[in-house]
């Protein structure tokens, strides 16, 4: 006889927690989805402005090569085949991005590959030649390895500056241990199979994945955690894993965003989607323009307004929403003693970002929810 009224207690309702609330439902158990936002769906929640829908939390572009992945969320959802194609704006200067011909032939007028990569082939060398053989010890020195001086000053150096709020000589290497080079026109930003956003928006992709739960909104989950523990045999626990165990080694260290979300009355302000501002003089990493992301622009032919949101990259304080841990030594150190508290933690489940302190893809976030025994 079941002693408790939910198989499940979900903390967190964004794409692991809605994730892992779908399959539980599918499997035929209960489950109660609680979060402390007024909103379900975490960071993919959608806002709506005078029809056109916002990805308040910065873009949210679905991308894949999991199939069995896509086929889930394709199961829920339209996925509308955007194609992700980032500008780069250097002092009014616009590149394309990722790397390729497009941006090598705007930098240094080439046009074949050959004139591309032996130019940075020669500036590679020169980087190589100074390290005497170790490894790069910094995100600097790695990107100079990887690109040349030429792009990192251009492209990397300043805007990795801004979004980190460090000099790239205090920035691990591993950061950046890739970056992506075509040798081709190809503008397409991500590698991956399968690519798109919703047509009919992560809100109703949320929606969809909680429609078998109970949920409550709004609800803190440690300010009350006895009593909510006491209602599901099982926790799935998708927050900041220090702050589950009341910071008591200390705080791990994260950088966040600040969003300013503008309406102009102009059917089309930039163009494109994304475009990044990479030099220092400009406050702001990136400006977003959502009716992009439409299918085929069509919210740019259909609309004379648009809504823009600027981004600003700040240091993380207690009380601010985490982004993006600093995976420095420190944080290392101390989420792995987070993580042997996590461990001795009986009948919970911890996931998500947050939770693992660590930086996923969307993609990655609903992989690691469907490989979980429900």
């Amino acid at each position: 006889m079941k002693n408790k009224p939910y198989d499940y207690l979900i903390v967190g309702s964004g794409l692991f927690g809605a994730t892992m609330a779908y399959r539980v439902w599918q499997a035929g158990k209960t489950c109660l989805v609680i979060d402390r936002r007024t909103h379900a769906g975490g960071n993919v929640w959608q806002d709506h402005k005078q029809g056109i829908a916002v990805h308040t939390y910065g873009p949210h572009i679905f991308h894949t090569s999991n199939s069995r992945v896509w086929q889930f969320v394709s199961s829920l959802v339209t996925m509308n085949g955007f194609i992700n194609s980032p500008l780069a704006n250097y002092h009014g200067k616009l590149f394309h991005l990722p790397f390729n011909m497009h941006t090598f032939r705007r930098m240094w007028g080439v046009n074949t590959a050959d004139e591309a990569r032996t130019i940075i082939e020669q500036q590679r060398a020169h980087t190589l030649a100074m390290l005497h053989g170790r490894e790069p010890q910094n995100l600097e020195e790695q990107a100079l390895c990887l690109v040349g001086r030429d792009i990192y000053e251009t492209l990397i150096k300043e805007y990795t500056e801004k979004q980190w709020g460090r000099p790239c000589t205090e920035l691990p290497a591993f950061i950046i241990r890739r970056l992506p080079v075509r040798y081709t026109f190809d503008n397409n930003y991500f590698n991956d199979i399968y690519q798109g956003i919703p047509v009919e928006g992560y809100n109703t992709l949320i929606q969809k994945m909680l429609q078998g739960a109970d949920v409550r909104l709004g609800v803190d989950y440690l300010t009350d955690k006895a009593q909510l523990d006491a209602l599901a045999d099982k926790v799935v626990y998708t927050g900041s894993l220090d702050e589950d165990f009341g910071f008591s080694l200390g705080h791990l260290q994260y950088r966040t965003v600040r969003f300013e979300h503008k309406t102009l009355d102009i059917p089309d302000f930039q163009h494109n989607a994304v475009v990044n501002y990479t030099s220092a003089d400009v406050p702001y990493t990136r400006i977003i323009e959502h009716k992009h992301f439409t299918h085929f622009g069509e919210q740019v032919r259909a609309l004379p307004h648009t809504v823009l949101s600027y981004e600003y990259s700040t240091e993380w304080q207690p009380g601010m929403e985490p982004f993006y841990p600093l995976n420095n030594r420190r944080n290392t150190l101390l989420y792995e003693q987070y993580a042997q508290l996590a461990r001795n933690e009986k009948n919970v489940l911890f996931g998500g970002r947050l939770a693992e302190y660590k930086y996923y893809d969307m993609d990655k976030v609903i992989e690691k929810a469907l490989q979980i025994p429900i």
